[in-house]
């Protein structure tokens, strides 16, 4: 996806989605690449981590069962 930056304020950059102008987000500023500015056209990915994503539900799996224990 392509997005623009629009502003930042306060720590917080707006982007604008170049596929869909009434699609905005609200981006911690410290996120954006080093040197990014108002204006900017950006790239963004997301992808799942699938193991990342396990591991989390294992660990919240064993707490259940620990409070399940009298």
């Amino acid at each position: 996806m392509k997005a623009m930056i629009d502003r930042i304020e306060e720590g917080i950059a707006v982007l604008i989605s170049l596929d869909d102008e009434t699609l905005r987000m609200n981006v911690p500023a410290f996120l954006l690449p080093d040197g990014s500015r108002e204006g900017d056209i950006l790239t963004i990915t997301c992808e799942r981590d699938v193991v990342a994503t396990r591991a989390a539900h294992e660990r919240m799996a064993g707490l259940v069962e620990r409070l399940k224990r009298p």
